[in-house]
């Protein structure tokens, strides 16, 4: 019977050694190391990862989806609703958008979008990378203006 932890034993036939394959005729394992005779399973490393003996493999046979322009900027984009919360006469830097915690990741830069429900009602100083024609017009309807940024 066991009344504690510490009195745990191991049980016989439980904690086998490892097999090390190829370890010479001494081993037990034989000349072969149990990879039979010749032929590619018995050299090493002449199956590329994902071989499916001769099979076509899965990732091959599952459709691709998508496309990932590598050579396309990924703006990081902002709703013009959200320039509400600056005063007026603000001037919005990348710099700004970032330490407020509007904008986590700039990737390429930062773009303004005009999909938000509420309308732009401060007078704002707007420098980013880019704005839609949209957002730029209702700034400038604010009273504001916007620069491109390099």
């Amino acid at each position: 019977m066991i009344t504690s932890l510490s009195d745990l034993k191991v049980v016989k036939g439980a904690k086998t050694k490892k097999w090390r394959k190829g370890q010479g005729l001494g081993t037990g394992n034989g000349k072969t190391a149990g990879k039979g005779q010749k032929g590619q399973g018995a050299h090493a490393h002449t199956k590329k990862r994902g071989f499916e003996g001769g099979q076509m493999p899965l990732a091959r046979r599952l459709p691709k989806f998508g496309f990932k322009n590598l050579g396309g900027k990924h703006f990081a984009t902002v709703d013009l609703s959200v320039l509400n919360r600056f005063e007026d006469g603000t001037e919005i830097t990348e710099e700004l958008l970032i330490e407020s915690s509007i904008v986590k990741k700039p990737e390429d830069g930062i773009k303004i979008l005009a999909k938000g429900k509420e309308p732009l009602t401060k007078k704002l100083t707007v420098k980013v990378s880019a704005c839609s024609k949209s957002a730029k017009a209702a700034i400038e309807a604010a009273g504001g203006t916007f620069e491109a940024k390099k």
